[in-house]
C-alpha cells in the first residue's frame, strides 16, 4: 500500500452563521449571512487552523464565507451541489412558530420520523441522506490524506455524521444539536480492518 493511502484524513465541518431574517426553515432558500452571522463565522476559526482545501454548499449563507476563507488562505475551493440543505417544501422561509400554528402535527411528525413524514412538498430524508452521502464519499476519496474544511448546513452536517458514525439518519436529524457556526471534527484512517471513522469533537468554537 502506498504511503499516501495510509495517511489520516481530517475534516472540519462548520455550519453557517445566522442568515438575514433570523431563525427560519430555509432549506433551498438562498438568504445571505447577516452581520451577526459573519461575526459568528469569524469567531469559529482561528489563525492556527490549517486546511488544504475548502468544500461548500452552493447556497450563499455557506458559500460566501467559504470563498473568503479560501481566498485569505490561498487554498482551493470546491462547490458541491449535493451539500445543499434539505428541501423543506412549503415550509421554506417560515419561522418555527408559524409552522406550528398552521401545521404543528405535521412538523412534530417530521422530527419524529422524517422518512415517513417529509415536509409538505419537500424532500424525503432517505433522498437527502443519499445525496449528502454521495458527495461525502466522493470528496473523502478524492482528497484522501488532506485536511478539509466543509462549510455546510445543520441538516447536511447531521447526514455527514450519520455516515461517520454509521447510525440511522433520522436519529441524528432529530437528536443532534447543530447551532449556528458549530464546528465538528472527523478523523478517518484506512487500516487492515477497513476504514475507521471517528468524531473527534462537536460543539461551538474551534475544537
Amino acid at each position: 500500500m502506498a504511503v499516501e493511502e495510509t495517511r489520516s484524513t481530517w475534516v472540519d465541518l462548520i455550519r453557517h452563521g445566522q442568515p438575514e431574517g433570523g431563525q427560519r426553515y430555509r432549506g433551498h432558500r438562498d438568504d445571505p449571512l447577516s452581520h451577526v452571522g459573519w461575526e459568528q463565522m469569524r469567531a469559529a476559526v482561528e489563525p492556527r487552523d490549517h486546511w488544504d482545501v475548502v468544500i461548500t454548499s452552493p447556497l450563499l449563507r455557506c458559500r460566501a464565507f467559504a470563498q473568503a476563507i479560501a481566498d485569505e488562505r490561498g487554498i482551493p475551493l470546491h462547490v458541491e451541489p449535493d451539500f445543499k440543505e434539505i428541501s423543506f417544501g412549503r415550509w421554506e422561509g417560515m419561522k418555527a412558530e408559524e409552522i406550528l400554528a398552521r401545521d404543528g402535527d405535521r412538523l412534530a411528525a417530521f422530527w419524529s420520523d422524517g422518512e415517513a413524514n417529509p415536509p409538505p412538498g419537500g424532500e424525503a430524508l432517505s433522498a437527502f441522506h443519499g445525496r449528502v452521502a454521495r458527495g461525502w464519499h466522493h470528496w473523502v476519496h478524492a482528497l484522501w490524506g488532506q485536511r478539509i474544511l466543509v462549510v455546510a448546513h445543520g441538516g447536511v452536517i447531521r447526514m455527514m455524521l450519520a455516515c461517520v458514525l454509521d447510525v440511522p439518519p433520522g436519529r441524528l436529524m432529530a437528536g443532534l444539536h447543530v447551532p449556528y457556526a458549530c464546528r465538528s471534527r472527523v478523523r478517518m484512517d484506512r487500516t487492515d480492518h477497513g476504514l475507521l471513522s471517528c468524531l473527534m469533537a462537536h460543539g461551538e468554537g474551534p475544537p
